[in-house]
């Protein structure tokens, strides 16, 4: 096998690693973050919610179970780039499709192996997300560096006009078989409410859990108005993940205020802040955000913990939280809000991610939840 060519991972702060190449070369700048899940990467690379950011995962070995067609969370990876320890070459999957490293490289993403992810880790917890820059062009120490404090970070970038779909779908895919495994599927009523999903970044797996729920969906733009939605005579409406900062997102705020009061609304990780937004409160960026398939968090309506999928790198600041708003759920972390609730509309949201893909099931009962709220209207 050819020796992959050298690769150079260089962060704001002067800090250089050097590793190899893997997946596409050339050049590459973004937020550099990382994510505690041991498995899952498939769902990482194609989550939208990455547009902007080097994402480094800190298990050992990744890529040692390929990839396939069916665990997808979008039409492609969307991440800048990705950095491993140890990239596996041999695939062990009786659903492998093919390899991560030829998946990478027909989408154009660049990866970096064998660096030291551990100390990596260390320093963004340390220091806070950092700006990089990943090349196989520019092995330069100084210009590289130079290149990531120059280069245009997350705060204030509206990076979901990058990855909005361009156009309204019906949505019809159902969930994996491999998702309730031990469960029997529940019964739906017969009736089938209309959910409009306003689409800033969505994972696949929520439209797919809605449409289980026994849901009409329809995925609309998250650049659309209140009144566009509107006209869809949606009996609910979802907001979506995405990538990014959520207070540049003006028309999605504006949009979420014309549609409270006027149909229920549930929302995850973005659709939580903005929810958030468009009733008042404020956002802050994290320091090093959450992102992994093992957070805990508190749901303090039942008194019990979640164990929950997370990506996010903004949260609600506690502190700008408006009356109207009551808090369902709290990291065990960190404190941050997990969860709100309105207190007078229906209308609530939650900032880890529910449907998982990957991560635990803990938090399925929340599509119930919307899903009852849909009748309760109704009647």
């Amino acid at each position: 096998m050819n020796t992959p060519p050298i690769a150079k991972l260089a962060l704001e702060d002067g800090t250089v690693y050097t590793g190899t190449s893997f997946g596409a070369t050339g050049e590459v700048d973004g937020e550099v973050c990382f994510n505690t899940s041991m498995s899952g990467y498939q769902e990482i690379i194609t989550d939208p919610s990455y547009r902007g950011q080097i994402v480094t995962m800190t298990y050992t070995e990744i890529g040692n179970y390929g990839v396939n067609a069916e665990d997808v969370e979008s039409g492609r990876p969307h991440l800048s780039g990705f950095v491993v320890r140890q990239l596996s070459r041999r695939i062990s999957n009786f659903r492998a499709h093919g390899g991560l490293h030829e998946y990478l490289e027909a989408a154009g993403i660049m990866g970096i192996a064998d660096i030291d992810t551990r100390s990596l880790v260390r320093h963004i917890r340390s220091q806070g997300a950092l700006k990089g820059v990943l090349s196989t062009i520019d092995l330069d120490d100084a210009s590289l560096v130079a290149k990531a404090r120059g280069s245009r970070g997350l705060v204030g970038r509206d990076l979901v006009r990058e990855v909005v779909p361009a156009e309204a779908k019906v949505w019809t895919e159902k969930l994996s078989p491999w998702t309730n495994l031990d469960e029997s599927p529940a019964a739906m009523p017969a009736d089938q409410p209309h959910v409009v999903a306003l689409d800033y970044g969505m994972k696949w797996n929520i439209a797919r859990h809605l449409h289980d729920q026994g849901c009409r969906v329809t995925v609309l733009p998250g650049t659309f108005t209140a009144q566009q939605v509107l006209e869809q005579r949606p009996d609910g409406v979802f907001l979506s993940n995405g990538p990014g900062d959520p207070e540049p997102l003006e028309y999605a705020i504006e949009t979420i205020r014309g549609l409270l009061g006027k149909v229920p609304v549930f929302g995850i990780c973005l659709g939580h802040q903005l929810l958030s937004l468009a009733c008042g409160a404020r956002t802050f960026k994290m320091k090093f955000g959450h992102r992994g398939a093992n957070q805990p968090v508190m749901n303090l309506e039942a008194g019990t913990v979640e164990i929950t999928a997370q990506n996010h790198g903004f949260a609600v600041d506690e502190a700008s939280l408006p009356s109207c708003l009551e808090i369902t759920h709290r990291s065990l972390n960190d404190n941050t809000i997990e969860g709100v609730r309105h207190r007078e509309l229906p209308a609530f949201s939650v900032q880890y991610h529910p449907e998982a893909s990957s991560g635990p099931h803990d938090s399925h009962y929340l599509f119930r939840r919307f899903r009852e709220m849909l009748s309760l209207v109704e009647q």
